[in-house]
């Protein structure tokens, strides 16, 4: 997975529910191991619902969306959501305040009913 896919997915768990359902449901059928790429993205899409940075943003218009997305997921409970994920998932608890402003980037979201399925876990036999 490439920095950009990792980011993209990053922003997808942390305010696409969609693709966070459905990596639940990867989860809740117990198959594999999860990547470590998308463990790191996990904990990615916690740091984004934290504070905005002050400065070493991107570009404005960057962090207006970042602001944007923010709102409009609290309606899905977003943040708590990850949280639950990642403590079944054994990652350890965030105590970062701010988003990092490597994360604070222009990520367009898919639109809600397209059908985009990657593998979130390594199906070994």
């Amino acid at each position: 997975m490439t920095a950009r896919e990792k980011l993209q997915l990053s922003y997808e768990f942390a305010f696409f529910p969609p693709r966070l359902n459905q990596f639940c449901g990867e989860l809740r059928k117990g198959i594999g191991e999860i990547s470590s790429a998308f463990l790191e993205a996990l904990d990615d899409a916690l740091l984004l619902h934290q504070a905005l940075p002050s400065r070493g943003y991107g570009s404005q218009r960057a962090l207006e969306r970042l602001a944007i997305y923010q709102a409009r997921s609290r309606a899905y409970a977003m943040p708590d959501f990850i949280q639950a994920v990642r403590q079944k998932v054994g990652r350890p608890p965030m105590t970062a305040k701010e988003v990092p402003s490597r994360l604070v980037r222009d990520i367009a979201l898919p639109v809600f009913g397209q059908h985009t399925t990657p593998q979130f876990v390594s199906r070994q036999s």
